[in-house]
């Protein structure tokens, strides 16, 4: 038995010092005291009053026959039908001797087709929302949280998770056991009375408040637009950019004249419109305007989250308190791979240390050279996108806009998969006839291993920005994961908000967005590889959060090895190669103003840790405390009024409260694990490809069924250091 449950048997002692328990991504299902089947999916395809495409659960969610009408009764049906097994299962539980099948693998089977269609209906409402599917999502979340937290709260199904005998379950099994408990006591399950009733409001009040700031960022976003009509003031922007800015006006303004060659364009706060523009736009002017609209999002009228952050971290505070917890950090850090606070801050030292002078040196570079080419001054905080680039563009004496022909969408995914098949034994192929799509530039992928030719997994990619219905940024999500009592392949989610094609011609990349299509393949990769057939540690499923980052961090590094970049890097017109010069260039670019870049990112790590650590302890608010720390990180000082908290939704609206350091963290062990493949020889394929392979069966393939420390000690045969990431940005 473990220290873990005996603790639990006997006086738990403080849940702080209980083993890591990792989320669990999509909480899966039924049991063995029930129907095998749920009877849900009869109901489905039977009764015309049911006939509802989110009550199908047989295959994959059919999208293109939802529709915002179906959600709320579903998920009433669902609801009602999860309530009704769980009492049985609950009346069972105390009357039998049941084994891991039957208690854990029955709560798999009894959760799955709750989890199924809510997971579809919050997948549509990221990438295909609309006021009414907003509407419902809203209405409906706070009974599914309800229903979430009262399996987390039942005594009788935690006194048999503790009574199993772990000496004869495997190692995934029991960490599934010891990760259910965990997540059991962080739910509540020790709260009684008006306590536990008030954490439960808590649970369901931070779960609106998330959903509120991300759509208040989402319409602050659409909200914002700048409209150009005369050429001068597009001057600068790319071919591709004013493109992109032409067809954006057509598409926002249907009912006004046709855009021409001399205007009129639109810019907004999309990645895919403001990067180019913040990077190649002549005019201080309109950049500043776009620059102070950006770091303003969010924190005005209607659209301000301000109010929302203080009250999210009010409550995170004091259910943490309510849990044992000094504070949330605290609470956080229970379920990672970093030990405590302190092991956070030492990281953070070491590469603040090696970036910030780095940082320093790099802001004075770039200030002598805007002075040499005129520019008159101190530059101002939007001014060092456009110089950088600028000096980019003369010491590495590339465009990175220049680039996109060379990184057609169709062929970035035929150098991906390719790297993927030589390293990991695996063939990817293309199936859109294979499932319902909810948009027409979505594409099914199958996965097939390449010495079975078993089709092992699948994946969805939504590639284009769709501004207005698709939230930003990228991520990989789980729509089905690997389990035997459930007998599913894993099928994920891969999104991103790329350039979209432009008339005739295709999705033409830059570098960088090509690296976050690398990225997000690296955790489908993660999810889609997994050997582990407990559906609560196959995949991603309960991997520590600070070192889910790993397999995508490692992919990106890919893109800077001459091979791979060679097998698909060329012009989509003529089919002219990557000048093998650019190709140096690139990859000395990759330490271009690495330290204000790994500064920043140091700098989003702290904050977030100490809203989350010392929040009520001062008497700063969570703005000021923005601003203290940017005065310590930040080489350029922030505006006054920069309100970069009101878009940050990664801790306010995603899984990374007191854990946005992880990407560092993280960031560790990817650098460190290439690093063995350099060790290895990039130009020896077989040493690669036997290297992968070993990166396949532990990195990817055990997914959360051991600790991580151990899955890498299992790849690397040692523990990472940061002299690989250090060495990687040109800051050792």
């Amino acid at each position: 038995m473990s220290a873990f449950l005996q603790a639990l048997r006997g006086k738990r002692p403080p849940l702080r010092r209980l083993v890591h328990i990792a989320r669990h991504v999509n909480g899966g299902g039924g049991s063995q005291l029930c129907t095998g089947k749920s009877a849900l999916h009869a109901l489905a395809t039977a009764d015309p009053v049911v006939a509802n495409p989110l009550l199908d659960n047989s295959d994959l969610p059919r999208f293109s026959s939802i529709n915002s009408s179906h959600v709320e009764p579903a998920i009433q049906t669902l609801l009602a039908s999860l309530r009704k097994e769980f009492r049985t299962f609950e009346n069972q539980l105390p009357t039998q001797t049941l084994g891991y099948q039957d208690v854990v693998e029955g709560l798999e089977r009894m959760q799955f087709p709750l989890d199924y269609s809510w997971s579809a209906v919050s997948h549509l409402n990221n990438v295909k929302n609309s006021e009414h599917l907003r509407t419902v999502h809203q209405a409906c979340q706070p009974e599914v949280v309800k229903a979430s937290m009262e399996l987390k709260q039942s005594k009788v199904v935690y006194d048999s998770l503790a009574a199993l005998n772990t000496d004869t379950l495997t190692e995934p099994q029991q960490r599934i056991v010891e990760s259910a408990l965990r997540s059991m006591c962080l739910s509540g399950i020790d709260l009684e009375g008006n306590v536990k009733k008030e954490f439960n409001h808590i649970v369901l009040k931070l779960s609106e408040l998330g959903t509120k700031f991300q759509n208040n960022l989402l319409d602050a976003t659409k909200a914002f637009e700048l409209i150009l009509m005369d050429k001068s003031d597009v001057e600068g922007l790319p071919a591709s950019a004013l493109a992109a800015a032409a067809q954006s006006y057509r598409q926002a303004k249907p009912d006004k004249q046709e855009p021409s060659a001399e205007g009129p364009w639109r810019l907004s706060l999309d990645m895919p419109s403001y990067i180019p523009a913040m990077k190649h736009l002549k005019s201080s002017e309109l950049r500043e305007k776009l620059y102070r609209a950006f770091v303003t999002r969010a924190s005005t009228d209607s659209f301000d989250n301000q109010p929302l952050i203080s009250e999210i971290l009010e409550l995170r505070q004091k259910a943490a308190n309510m849990l044992g917890f000094q504070n949330f950090a605290d609470q956080s850090l229970a379920s990672k791979m970093a030990s405590d606070t302190a092991a956070v801050a030492t990281l953070t030292m070491q590469l603040y240390d090696a970036s910030r002078p780095a940082a320093e040196r790099e802001l004075k570079e770039l200030q002598e050279f805007a002075a040499s080419r005129g520019y008159d001054g101190e530059l101002k905080l939007w001014d060092v996108t456009f110089w950088s680039e600028r000096l980019k563009e003369e010491r590495y004496a590339y465009d990175e806009e220049a680039l996109r022909p060379y990184f057609s969408l169709p062929k970035v995914l035929e150098g991906l998969f390719g790297i993927a098949s030589r390293l990991f034994s695996i063939n990817i192929i293309q199936d859109n006839a294979a499932c319902e799509k909810w948009h027409p530039d979505v594409m099914f992928f199958k996965v097939l291993d390449t010495q079975s030719g078993n089709h092992i997994a699948s994946f969805f990619l939504d590639p284009y920005a769709r501004p207005g219905e698709k939230r930003g940024g990228a991520w990989m999500a789980g729509c089905l994961g690997r389990s035997k009592a459930l007998d599913k392949k894993p099928v994920a989610y891969l999104t991103c908000n790329g350039s979209p094609p432009v008339g005739s011609t295709p999705s033409l990349m830059t570098f960088s967005e090509a690296e976050t299509l690398f990225h997000e393949f690296g955790h489908g990769l993660q999810h889609m590889l997994t050997h582990v057939e407990d559906g609560d540690a196959a995949g991603i499923n309960n991997v520590e959060w600070d070192a889910v980052e790993l397999p995508s961090q490692f992919m990106e590094n890919w893109l800077y090895h001459k091979e791979t970049i060679d097998s698909f890097a060329v012009h989509y017109e003529t089919g002219e190669p990557l000048p093998a010069d650019i190709f140096g260039k690139i990859q000395g670019s990759r330490t271009f103003m690495a330290g204000s870049m790994m500064l920043r990112q140091l700098q989003f790590g702290t904050l977030d840790m100490e809203l989350h650590e010392k929040y009520g302890t001062t008497l700063e608010t969570p703005m000021e405390t923005q601003q203290r720390i940017a005065e310590k990180y930040s080489v350029l000082k922030p505006l006054p009024e920069d309100k970069f908290l009101c878009s940050f939704a990664h801790i306010f609206a995603g899984g990374y409260a007191a854990g946005y350091y992880s990407y560092k963290w993280a960031e560790v062990l990817s650098a460190d694990a290439f690093a063995a493949f350099e060790e290895a020889g990039l130009d020896n394929p077989d040493a690669l490809a036997s290297l992968g392979n070993r990166f396949r069966e532990t990195v990817l393939g055990c997914g959360g069924g051991m600790h991580p420390s151990k899955v890498y000690h299992a790849f690397r045969g040692k523990d990472a250091t940061p002299d690989a990431l250090l060495r990687h940005n040109g800051l050792l």
